[in-house]
């Protein structure tokens, strides 16, 4: 007989530990398992600190820079020691809320180790049997390390080690030219990297509307960094300090002093033996769920990155609202058709909400399109960021937004205004009679809802 609790959650992400928490409060007794690190993904190797450095980031850009904006700075250097530990610092902040939010509740027992099933209600931990009748997974993912010849040979850097670099790359090479792979390149460039971006595609972030990406490729390209698309990597080689890339094709070989392989994400799924518990998985190992979250296993739920589908902090934390809910409230939500915002934290970032164009047009809407480059923006030529473009995806049936894009000075701030007009069911015409704080960045939309118009 194991140790009964009335809820175990594996995985303390950001939608495992909330969900842990509001239980607990609620008087269950619950199993936290962790392996590594209270906070997941998001404050350890995600969000908090990749956006802490691209903060400073942006720093260094401003002060490299600085003459575009009529001052004079000199001495600029990246003190990348002194801006690793302002990233620790911070991690490790937010890491120790989560340890006191855990420490401080009774009803929570935290257990450091690795879990696997051992039946569709018990679970081993450290040698120990843990029971309920109700399971929450909640592993994340990690790096997905293709299948190039060499590759084991070399050391290369993944989205997690590179964050402790305290030596500057010379020439750094990025294997990916999708979210991750965006932000580092230009960060490091900012530092002072040499910065080499190559994908296999023939555009960037190949979710994105082609108009889109293509801007914010020239956004980066104009910084200095370089990009070596439709190029599918078949070897890498390393000689001493240098790592060598080959490619299919008519590329020439590219050689630079590191390697960041950005080329996707892997589910934590592999070693927890799920098909004890009946839990099942698609063909990539992400576990298959409902609108609920609920797993193929009875009492069996899946939370974040590790069922698949959109891979951000806000989504893990809305499927554990679902879940609490749905489980013990008896509500009947469902993540179905939800209206997801993100964003990709470039400079200029990339605000997204809905479907693109593109998505829109695969699934045959009639639709109105709305467009403006960022040199139309009073805020943006003041601030001297007119990079990007604002874009709106209209229903041309009934004037609801489909889906935006905002590639722009605050992008990521921008695109939430729309996001609640789509959350209210309104048409973006409502939006065309408002009135915007001059002079900000939002008042851009005067200019883009006026340039709404059919397309074929």
């Amino acid at each position: 007989m194991g140790i009964k609790f009335d809820a175990i959650v594996i995985g303390s992400g950001q939608g495992g530990n909330p969900l842990t928490y509001k239980m607990a409060d609620s008087g269950l007794r619950v199993a936290l398992i962790e392996e590594k690190h209270l906070g997941g993904t998001c404050i350890n190797t995600g969000c908090t600190p990749t956006k802490t450095m691209v903060a400073s980031a942006q720093v260094a850009h401003y002060v490299k820079d600085a003459n575009r904006w009529g001052i004079r700075a000199s001495d600029f250097a990246a003190d990348l020691p002194a801006i690793v530990k302002r990233k620790n610092d911070v991690v490790l902040r937010f890491r120790s809320g989560q340890e006191e939010q855990a420490a401080k509740r009774e009803n929570v027992t935290l257990y450091r180790g690795h879990a696997r099933f051992t039946g569709p209600q018990t679970i081993e931990v450290n040698g120990e049997s843990l029971e309920s009748d109700r399971a929450f997974i909640d592993t994340g993912s990690r790096p997905l390390i293709p299948q190039i010849d060499g590759i084991a040979s070399v050391q290369y850097l993944t989205n997690e080690s590179i964050l402790d670099l305290e030596q500057l790359p010379e020439h750094l090479m990025v294997l990916g030219g999708g979210y991750i792979g965006l932000e580092f390149g230009q960060m490091f460039s900012r530092f002072g990297s040499r910065v080499t971006i190559v994908h296999q595609g023939s555009e960037i972030l190949p979710r994105e509307d082609q108009d889109v990406a293509s801007e914010l490729r020239k956004a980066l390209e104009a910084e200095g960094i370089g990009f070596l698309l439709e190029a599918k990597t078949k070897r890498v080689s390393t000689n001493g300090r240098q790592i060598t890339l080959e490619f299919s094709g008519s590329h020439e070989p590219l050689t630079g002093t590191h390697l960041l392989i950005a080329t996707g994400r892997k589910p934590n799924t592999d070693t927890l033996d799920l098909d004890k518990a009946g839990v099942q998985v698609d063909e990539r190992g992400y576990i298959k769920v409902n609108g609920r979250l609920e797993t193929s296993a009875p009492g069996i739920w899946a939370i974040g990155d590790v069922k698949g589908g959109p891979a951000f902090t806000h989504i893990s934390y809305n499927d554990f609202q679902v879940i609490y809910s749905n489980v013990f409230e008896g509500k009947e939500l469902t993540v179905d058709n939800r209206i997801v915002p993100y964003c990709v934290f470039t400079d200029p970032p990339l605000g997204g909400v809905g479907m693109t164009e593109k998505e829109a047009r695969a699934k045959g809407y009639k639709l109105k399109i709305g467009t403006i480059p960022c040199t139309n923006v009073a805020r943006a030529i003041e601030r001297d960021e007119t990079a990007g473009l604002l874009k709106i995806v209209v229903n041309a049936s009934n004037d609801r937004i489909l889906g935006a894009s905002t590639l722009s000075a605050d992008g990521g701030e921008l695109v939430q205004i729309l996001h609640t007009l789509m959350l209210a069911d309104k048409p973006y015409t409502l939006l065309k009679g408002a009135i915007y704080i001059h002079p900000t960045m939002a008042e851009g939309f005067f200019g883009l809802l006026e340039s709404v118009k059919d397309v074929n």
